[in-house]
Order: structure tokens, then C-alpha cells, then sequence
């Protein structure tokens, strides 16, 4: 009955240190793009430009919109990024020197399989 009830305990220790390890691996990172963004937004774009799009496919406010928010204001370049899901609506604002608006595109496009998410109508604005 002891070396089952040690066993018992042995498994679930090892259970919870990895599973608090694996939390603060997700905490960490997720500070990480924060100050990342943090960080882009004090820099000074050299040739400023906004980019509108409409974004086709999303299917919720958090798993779609936020996700794709993340991703562009992650990217190098991207000074800020909005996504309104009731809109299904994009604003990016970003340094022309550094990104294209193709390739915003492309990262929207290729933010889930590649095949979900659908950027038309855009419009830039110096």
C-alpha cells in the first residue's frame, strides 16, 4: 500500500512541475511580444503609411480577430495594428520602407492554414 501511495504521489509531483513549466513558458512568451510591441511603437517610421482591409473568413472576436491583431503588430515595421471583427475590418499602421502592404496581406492570408482568412478592398493612406 506505501510504495503505491509513493508512486501516486511521485506521478502527480512530476505532473504538476511540468504543467506549471509549461504555463510559464506561455507567460513568458507572451510578455515577450508585448514588449516587442512596446518597443516598435516608440520607434519613428521613416516613410509612415495606413493600410485598410477587409478581412473575410473570421469566425470569432478573440480566436480570429486577436490573433490576427497579434501577428501584424508582431511584425517588423507595424507601428500598430486594429482588427474589428464586427466590421471585418483591418488598420495597420506601418513604415512603407520596411513592409509592403502585400506583405500585410500575406500575413493575414497565411494566419491560420492559409486558406481561412481572405484580405480584399485595400486602401493605403500616406
Amino acid at each position: 500500500m506505501k510504495f503505491t501511495s509513493s508512486i501516486l504521489t511521485l506521478a502527480l509531483s512530476t505532473l504538476l512541475f511540468i504543467g506549471c513549466k509549461e504555463t510559464n513558458s506561455k507567460a513568458e512568451e507572451s510578455k515577450t511580444i508585448t514588449s516587442t510591441t512596446e518597443i516598435k511603437k516608440n520607434i519613428i517610421a521613416a516613410k509612415p503609411e495606413t493600410a485598410s482591409f477587409t478581412i473575410d473568413g473570421m469566425s470569432c472576436a478573440i480566436g480570429c480577430a486577436k490573433t490576427i491583431e497579434k501577428k501584424l503588430a508582431a511584425t517588423q515595421g507595424v507601428q500598430e495594428a486594429k482588427v474589428d471583427f464586427d466590421k471585418k475590418q483591418a488598420t495597420v499602421n506601418f513604415d512603407a520602407d520596411v513592409i509592403s502592404p502585400e506583405k500585410l496581406q500575406e500575413i493575414v492570408e497565411k494566419a491560420a492554414d492559409g486558406k481561412t482568412y481572405t484580405v480584399s478592398a485595400i486602401k493605403i493612406k500616406a
